[in-house]
């Protein structure tokens, strides 16, 4: 499972022509010659340090290093007026180095030098929105480049007044409730940096988005919520009570029939590796869901998806069609599910056509059909998912292999019915990398295929049974604390959940903000064993991971925007390299749920 990075931008500065600045405009940037130090200012990753040469003015300047997933980059968060007129500027040198602004609340602006081997003035301008009190100011360099220098940034503009407390939120409402949980949403309240959800009067969560969901309730009961808007000034009254009722048992739409907590495991059914053939048979009771890996397409832009055994060349001891199948329906019989999981790192599946799309369609039903299965798994990866410039929404997609996936897997779930079984095992890349860039951004030149999963799982978010994103193979991502996180440790697992369960704004656009998925569709991917993948996570650092979440313990530095009992489980790859291991990743799981 390929690890993906971002592609550079295309070459070339953009120098925009800033505005004269009024009489009664100031310099709001603090410490923008860095004389003091980082004061004032949080880098990345700890990228960041002081150096007195080469500066640009007084005796110190910026330096910030670059370093794998990681861009440098160093901000501050700035008062300023709403509705007002800003001038950003900064000296910087260096190979590919952005000077931007953030949060401006109507379109959020940088600028950038290719290669400044001297120190040179890069300007940028923009207007704050009717609402808005803050913006933050911010310079980084890029991926794989050399430590860049930046010194004289300043914000030139009217000075904001005092921050005033929010007024309450408006509009509050409930989605579709389950039996343990009901999602909601409000309208943002101006000036608001955050919001408290109250069930009977009792916090049961914060938040930075304007959605929750909240989990743990009990089924057929009334209960009633209540939001607020918090800031640096305080909190706000609180807002209009909507009532709600839970379902009655059985967790809910897109349950799948799942156990409250669940293992999800992939098989390697249909080729061998270092780790051996598992027969159907012998996949341990552990494992709740099971995934057929790989279903794989005749070529990449067929449509039509193939599924065999592994030959008897390669597994030995691989079973018959016949004991295959009857192993299925055992396994079914004993509570499991088996889907047949289409795509993994060889199998790329690009549906950019309406013929590809129906192929899909009848392919995957015929295999299903063949083998009684109970769902579908989407592991589309590499250059499966892309998005086509100028596709910047992910709430209304254009591209063809996105919207013809979305049509198929819905064609899909519209034949099998409520009982079927829909699960997605993107990378990080395609998901949470998209709080920071989806497509390739509003200038061209980033990756297409960032965050490209997100209009997939928003479009079928009410037909989804499981989420499982891959926490490994990836570079490192930026977290809703703005802070980049690395694999291998419950830190990552936490930060990477927490996106899922909280909701984000995508390429840090308030106004598209992905909403939050339900804790029981959502699920931590692993790798099951240091062989399995790069960021193998020990079991000890697992069950910290889960105890974070879903106990609010354990939780170290990051601080997560809620607690979910009703978190789903977790995923590895594989059920294969977990034998290997000798069970270990799935010991750990029935030790920490009491399976």
């Amino acid at each position: 499972m390929a690890v993906l990075s971002a592609g550079l931008l295309a070459a070339g500065a953009l120098v925009a022509t800033a505005p004269a600045a009024g009489a009664a405009d100031a310099d709001l940037a603090r410490n923008g010659g860095f004389e003091v130090g980082l004061d004032g200012w949080s880098c990345t990753g700890g990228s960041g340090t002081t150096v007195g040469t080469p500066v640009h003015g007084g005796t110190s300047a910026l330096k910030a290093t670059p370093a794998g997933s990681d861009n440098a980059r160093c901000s501050q968060t700035v008062t300023v007026k709403p509705d007002s007129a800003y001038t950003l500027g900064a000296w910087v040198q260096g190979s590919y180095v952005y000077l931007g602004a953030s949060g401006t609340g109507t379109t959020d602006v940088s600028t950038w030098t290719q290669s400044a081997g001297a120190y040179r003035q890069l300007t940028t301008s923009f207007r704050t929105g009717p609402t808005t009190t803050s913006v933050t100011v911010y310079t980084h360099g890029w991926y794989g480049t050399p430590a860049y220098y930046a010194d004289d940034l300043t914000l030139i503009g009217p000075g904001g007044g005092p921050v005033a407390v929010p007024a309450a939120p408006t509009g509050l409402r409930a989605g579709t409730a389950t039996a343990s949980a009901v999602p909601l949403s409000w309208t943002a309240s101006a000036g608001a940096t955050g919001y408290r959800v109250y069930r009977g009067g009792t916090k049961v969560l914060d938040t930075t988005g304007t959605s929750a969901t909240v989990t743990g309730l009990a089924a057929s009961s009334a209960y009633s919520f209540q939001v607020s808007a918090v800031n640096s000034a305080g909190e706000s009254a609180k807002s209009a009570a909507v009532s709600v009722t839970t379902a009655t048992g059985g967790g809910g739409g897109g349950n799948g029939g799942l156990p409250a907590h669940a293992l999800v495991g992939y098989l390697h059914s249909s080729f061998a590796n270092g780790s051996g053939y598992t027969r159907m048979a012998d996949v341990p009771d552990s494992w709740d869901v099971i995934n057929l890996a790989f279903g794989e397409p005749t070529s990449v832009t067929s449509g039509d998806i193939r599924f065999s055994l592994c030959p008897v060349a390669e597994c030995p001891n691989v079973e018959s069609e016949a004991e295959f199948k009857a192993a299925i329906k055992a396994k079914q019989a004993a509570g499991k599910k088996v889907l047949i999981s289409i795509g993994g790192q060889n199998g790329q599946v690009q549906l950019a056509s309406t013929a590809a799309r129906d192929a899909f369609v009848s392919s995957v039903s015929r295999i299903i059909d063949t083998y009684g299965l109970d769902g579908l798994d989407i592991d589309f990866e590499g250059h499966s998912l892309s998005l086509a410039t100028g596709d910047t929404d992910f709430r209304s997609p254009t591209t063809p292999v996105i919207v013809n996936l979305i049509s198929a897997v819905k064609s899909l779930k519209a034949k099998y019915g409520a009982g079927f079984v829909l699960t997605m095992a993107p990378e990080t890349f395609f998901v949470q990398l998209g709080y920071q860039y989806y497509g390739s951004g509003p200038w061209g030149g980033q990756d297409p295929r960032a965050g490209a999963y997100l209009p997939v799982i928003h479009a079928l978010r009410d037909d989804l049974t499981l989420l499982h994103v891959q926490d490994y193979n990836s570079g490192s991502i930026m977290g809703l604390d703005n802070q980049y996180h690395s694999m291998g440790g419950a830190d990552f697992h936490i930060a990477m959940t927490d996106m899922l369960l909280t909701g984000f704004p995508v390429a840090g656009d308030q106004t598209k903000v992905f909403p939050a998925l339900r804790p029981e569709q959502v699920a931590i991917g692993l790798p099951a064993s240091t062989q399995a993948g790069n960021g193998h996570t020990s079991p000890a650092e697992v069950t910290k991971a889960l105890d974070c979440l879903t106990k609010g313990t354990s939780c170290g530095t990051y601080r997560t925007h809620g607690t979910w009992s009703g978190l789903r489980g977790l995923m590895a790859w594989s059920i294969n390299w977990d034998r290997f291991n000798n069970g270990e990743f799935a010991k750990n799981f029935d030790a920490y749920f009491g399976s």
